[in-house]
């Protein structure tokens, strides 16, 4: 007897129980298609239509470059009444070579000898070079003399910071803190620069002690911050993993256009930024990216659209859900209308908040809110998405409400990449006390970045116990 005649046999005897293997493997092929499904979601994502680094793209699978900004129509490049960053001639050069004219190179006269005639003009060009690069040595000699008095032996003191036999000065101290934090150059490479440069050694100890004396210096720098901060009428959150001492950390970021603060800690949620004590004090905007342990604070909350059009690219790319485009459509228009900037008054700010709850409502049309089920994970990603839509529709349009809350949270995100780059060339910090050096120092390197000071001489003078306090006015944002 075949399988089929076996089937037909069993589905006569007993029908009751060949319903039940058909439900069965109808509820399997169900959870293998969405298992299958899940895994499909998973390959398409990227760094255009999630929250994925573009590091973790990869060469094969990077996506094509696509903005989700629309097309402004103008034409690529410097814009008209764009200055341009070209060299500019100094009035006072460091050095001047004048080029004597001998003989005539017209053509005409066969050579006739210019010698003695008067100069009419000059034709300028300037060239701009290093000097050859060299560690000046300075020797400083304290006398040594006999007291007429007493008889005893005394001698000069020497300058303040001239403590040691031999030592680096604080110009160079300074530059090597300037590489390793701004530019964040490895010990290894870092040495290997001193030699080529300069000719000399760097030990991994002087490295240190340049490093630690700016921390310390800093301490008042980092106090005068976190008191700003705290009265900032914006601040910009964000945090992200840091492997310290071969175990998980959190590098914690708060900023505004003109002020940073970096702290790091062995927590992520509300313990840590506790301990780092800027938000328990904060009451004006936070902007971030939904992250739920921000909103135990008592401020007001803006969340960031990056996020939210990132994860709208998806599904309409790979789902075609139309209303996650025609969201995307909404956000993008209203964040470049004219009024936006001015900020809206009461009526407009409805109008608008209407549009968006339509299109919220036509998501939900799709995908019911009773209905989403929790162990499929497109249903899962859509539901989670329109719950945020619809239950934090006010932070979300919070840029319409008030002309100073931005549309993204760039800002925290910009300051926090370079940390990360650290990470990857580094691997992680072998202390936390290593962690916390550098996120002190780079806490002032990128405030005094965003003032337009020169970093080296910033660097120069934290090492010399006499830092820069390049503080905004209070509440600025």
């Amino acid at each position: 007897m075949t399988r089929r005649q076996q089937l037909l046999k069993q589905a006569r005897e007993h029908p009751a129980q060949l319903v039940d293997q058909f439900l069965d493997l109808e509820q399997q092929l169900c959870q293998w298609m969405q298992k299958a499904q899940s895994l499909e979601d998973r390959l398409s994502l990227n760094s255009a239509n999630s929250s994925k680094p573009p590091s973790s793209d990869g060469l094969a699978k990077k996506p094509v470059p696509k903005s989700l900004r629309p097309k402004s129509g103008r034409r690529p490049g410097g814009q008209p009444g764009h200055t341009g960053a070209t060299l500019k001639r100094v009035v006072h050069p460091h050095q001047k070579k004048v080029h004597s004219l001998t003989t005539c190179p017209c053509g005409r006269c066969g050579g006739v000898s210019l010698r003695g005639r008067p100069v009419v003009g000059y034709e300028r060009r300037q060239v701009f070079d290093l000097p050859p690069l060299i560690l000046k040595v300075t020797e400083h000699q304290a006398e040594i003399k006999r007291c007429p008095v007493s008889g005893l032996i005394v001698k000069a003191s020497f300058p303040e910071g001239v403590s040691s036999p031999t030592q680096y000065g604080p110009n160079f101290r300074g530059l090597m803190v300037y590489f390793h934090n701004q530019q964040i150059l490895p010990f290894d490479r870092l040495r290997q620069v001193c030699q080529d440069l300069f000719g000399q050694p760097l030990s991994l100890g002087t490295l240190t002690q340049a490093n630690q004396r700016a921390y310390d210096s800093l301490q008042p720098v980092e106090n005068a911050l976190v008191a700003k901060l705290r009265r900032a009428r914006l601040l910009h959150l964000d945090e992200s993993g840091l492997r310290v001492a071969a175990a998980l950390h959190w590098l914690h970021v708060a900023c505004t256009s003109k002020l940073t603060f970096y702290g790091v800690h062995e927590h992520r949620g509300r313990e840590a930024m506790d301990a780092l004590g800027i938000l328990p004090h904060c009451h004006n905007w936070l902007v971030h990216d939904h992250w739920k342990p921000y909103y135990v604070y008592d401020a007001m909350h803006a969340l960031c659209n990056q996020h939210l059009l990132r994860e709208l690219k998806f599904l309409w790319e790979e789902h075609r859900q139309a209303w996650a485009l025609e969201m995307s459509r909404f956000l993008l228009k209203e964040k470049s209308a004219p009024q936006t900037a001015k900020g809206l008054n009461e009526n407009q700010f409805q109008r608008a908040r209407a549009r968006y709850r339509a299109i919220v409502r036509n998501g939900r049309r799709k995908n019911p809110r009773w209905k989403w089920n929790k162990n499929d994970p497109l249903s899962s990603k859509t539901g989670n998405l329109l719950d945020r839509l619809q239950d934090f529709d006010l932070m979300i349009l919070a840029f319409l409400a008030d002309p100073k809350v931005p549309f993204t949270n760039n800002q925290a995100e910009q300051d926090i990449r370079m940390i990360k780059v650290k990470q990857k060339i580094s691997g992680g910090f072998r202390t936390l006390k290593g962690a916390q050096i550098f996120a002190r120092i780079r806490s002032y390197l990128s405030t005094c970045r965003k003032h337009d000071l020169n970093l080296w001489e910033a660097c120069r003078r934290a090492v010399i116990g006499q830092p820069f306090m390049p503080w905004a006015p209070a509440g600025a944002g």
